[in-house]
């Protein structure tokens, strides 16, 4: 466990950001950004700091609730903890109703304490007596929302629980070198480095050993650690359950973020298809058997495997599986049948127009709020129109295509890939499941109709030209510790003398920069956006924009102000409000804490940084060693300062949806490319196309 994720303002990177900006922490604030960091450390097991174990030993909740200020929430969960909850050691999804109750309960205890001394010794008896999942998911979702922990840095997901991340093979090797048996280890492929005291694991993708369709030959891309770690936390941030009292930042946009960067996850996912010669995501039918078969290569840190779907899964037999059992789980074990009546439901609404509310009023669709209540309903968050009735697509949509075997107990569960956030990119169905959910957005804006082209215009500027640098992406090694899944005694806890981590082929790119040579009638404050999307598709055919404006990838979006007259915008890749790069290690961070702490260099933060970022080695898809065709939109609109919601801040310009324009149907090519866009054909240029994935494991 030892990459810190510094908190990012929906991806505000710390390069892109002035030094004007930074705050310096004071004692305060480290004491509390080092104690959240040792909260996280081997979660699997109890921890052996000295205080930790005296504050577990003194906590009481009976007889306190003076320590809360809202007693009846900790109550609640303390009477889960005495009568009926998740054991330690046991398997937690956050999508089984039965833990989810448990975790939100969690969540609010430690968000109703009454100062950060009461949240942190609550986290601390909850370090050693709660379910290990649940332990960290409560607290991570608590550190991002709660007023006690304004600005305090979290862990990496993929340090805290290695096993979500990296294959079986991997671990296994991690344990061999932690019972000091090294096996095959092979000496001659010895790679030395001074700088690290312990072990280095090559850690392949799980394709290269068990490929069980061919759908799972890009999991380079798709078990990206960053790019997981980065669905997790979007998750973390806004979960899917939170009222929105609970919600750190402006919570009016929930519902169209929802539908935004999951549509960009797609996008993004086809940029990188037609990069490995495929073509559009495949669609997918519940009553027919799901092609697409996936074997997770991964077992849970008690020893539970990951269950696999077969090629051709039978969904309809899956889904009636367990029915007798009914009082485990209630509707649970009816998946099929509710997805299919959750789809049907949303449609109709689509088509009327309307949805209905729980008291059968009718709240109409085609608003100006319309896409934001159309994302509520269809992720299913509180601020639905009506939960009930539209239900939890998502939810039971993940339970049947992750093909887990309905459980005789409800925690003796064995989730599926899709059923946990940080695994959940791995598995080929997760696109095509949202591909599927995102046609209910695709059809409610082709309700909505094309952009009008005043809409579209900026008169009195014109993009006359762009200057882009060759584009070139390569793979390099990224560095994860491992050591969290181990068990360690208490001297290699307290010393922290144990190391080992894990070295990953990773895609990233050359940073490039750009020129938007523009002409403006006056001088005018503008709002810049930049796209990346498909020219050919799979067969080498060109594809207008009418037919593929979805496709369309976000690289940059930023204000800049013209002046009368030429301008010329340069932009650099690294500057993108969208992306960060690879975080410092924990043992950096921690050791930087520490040393303020003591007097020493000062610690520095970003107040504003709320939110997570993109990986900026993703920014680009792979393309190919003789160049790939992508081309770039850009398009220079007028400026509308955004409120003071911190979501506002984030969005730059608050008075365009989020996708804008690149969010409606495009039925006549000539009213949509308007003088102040412009589209700029690139190739991108991958280096060493055709090396092959180490598969050695060495001692460093």
């Amino acid at each position: 466990m030892r990459v810190a994720f510094v908190l990012l303002i929906a991806a505000v990177c710390a390069s892109a950001v002035p030094d004007s900006t930074f705050k310096v922490a004071d004692k305060v604030f480290l004491e509390k950004q080092k104690d959240v960091l040792r909260l996280f450390e081997y979660v699997n097991q109890p921890a052996y700091y000295k205080d930790f174990v005296q504050i577990e030993k003194e906590f009481k909740f009976e007889g306190h609730w003076d320590q809360w200020t809202k007693p009846e929430f900790a109550k609640e969960f303390f009477h889960y903890f005495k009568y009926d909850i998740l054991p330690q050691g046991e398997v937690f999804s956050v999508f089984y109703p039965e833990h989810l109750k448990q975790a939100v309960a969690l969540f609010k205890t430690f968000y109703y304490a009454k100062d950060f001394e009461t949240f942190f010794k609550c986290a601390v008896w909850a370090r050693q007596n709660v379910n290990e999942g649940m332990f960290v998911y409560a607290l991570s979702v608590a550190v991002v929302h709660s007023r006690h922990t304004e600005n305090v840095i979290l862990p990496p997901i993929h340090e805290i629980f290695p096993q979500y991340f990296f294959n079986d093979e991997v671990i296994h090797k991690a344990q061999q070198y932690k019972q000091h048996y090294w096996g095959t280890y092979d000496h001659e492929n010895e790679i030395k480095d001074e700088s690290y005291k312990g072990y280095t694991i090559q850690a392949n993708y799980s394709g290269w050993y068990m490929n069980v369709h061919p759908e799972q030959y890009m999991s380079y891309f798709t078990e990206d650690v960053g790019l997981n770690s980065y669905y997790y936390y979007q998750n973390v941030y806004m979960p899917f359950w939170m009222e929105k009292e609970y919600m750190d930042v402006d919570s009016s946009y929930r519902g169209e973020f929802f539908f935004y960067y999951h549509q960009q996850l797609l996008a993004r996912y086809y940029l990188e298809r037609l990069s490995n010669g495929k073509g559009e995501i495949p669609h997918f039918e519940y009553e027919y058997p799901v092609e697409t078969g996936f074997y997770p290569s991964l077992t849970y840190a008690n020893g539970l495997k990951f269950p696999s779907r077969p090629n051709h899964a039978n969904l309809y037999y899956h889904g009636v599986d367990g029915e007798q059992h009914y009082n485990f789980f209630g509707n649970y074990s009816y998946s099929y049948t509710y997805v299919k009546d959750y789809e049907r439901r949303l449609r109709d609404a689509l088509d009327l127009g309307y949805v209905y509310t729980p008291e059968g009023k009718q709240v109409f669709l085609y608003t100006k709020e319309g896409l934001e209540i159309l994302g509520n309903l269809v992720q299913s968050n509180p601020q639905s129109p009506n939960e009930r009735f539209y239900g939890d697509l998502q939810v039971f949509a993940r339970r049947l295509l992750g093909y887990a075997y309905y459980p005789l107990d409800q925690y003796k569960v064995a989730p599926s890939a899709l059923e946990q956030f940080e695994t959940s990119l791995r598995d080929p169905m997760f696109y095509q499941l949202y591909k599927k959910m995102m046609y209910y957005f695709y059809q409610y804006q082709n309700y909505m109709g094309p952009y009008e082209r005043e809409e579209l215009l900026f008169k009195g500027v014109k993009i006359e030209d762009v200057e882009i640098d060759r584009l070139v992406t390569y793979f390099d090694y990224h560095y994860s510790d491992i050591a969290n899944i181990l068990s360690v005694d208490e001297k290699e806890f307290e010393e922290d003398t144990f190391q080992v981590r894990a070295r990953q082929y990773r895609l990233n790119h050359k940073s490039f920069n750009y020129k938007i040579n523009v002409v403006s009638e006056k001088a005018v404050d503008a709002f810049v956006k930049v796209f990346i999307g498909p020219k050919y598709d799979e067969f080498g055919r060109e594809i207008s924009m009418e037919e593929n404006y979805m496709n369309f990838f976000e690289l940059d979006r930023f204000k800049y102000t013209l002046k009368s007259g030429k301008n010329v915008i340069e932009r650099n890749s690294l500057e993108s409000i969208y992306f960060s790069k690879d975080r410092t290690t924990f043992f950096d961070l921690y050791k930087q804490v520490l040393t303020a702490y003591n007097g020493g260099e000062q610690f520095k933060y970003y107040p504003e940084n709320k939110y997570y970022s993109f990986p900026q080695r993703l920014m680009l898809p792979k393309g190919e060693f003789g160049g790939k065709t992508y081309q770039f939109y850009f398009i220079v609109s007028e400026y509308h300062a955004p409120g003071e919601s911190e979501f506002g801040q984030y969005l730059v310009d608050t008075e365009y949806s989020m996708g804008y324009p690149l969010d409606r149907p495009i039925e006549f090519e000539h009213d949509f490319f308007v003088p102040n866009c412009y589209t700029k054909d690139v190739v991108i240029y991958h280096k060493n196309a055709d090396k092959k994935f180490d598969t050695i494991w060495s001692r460093v």
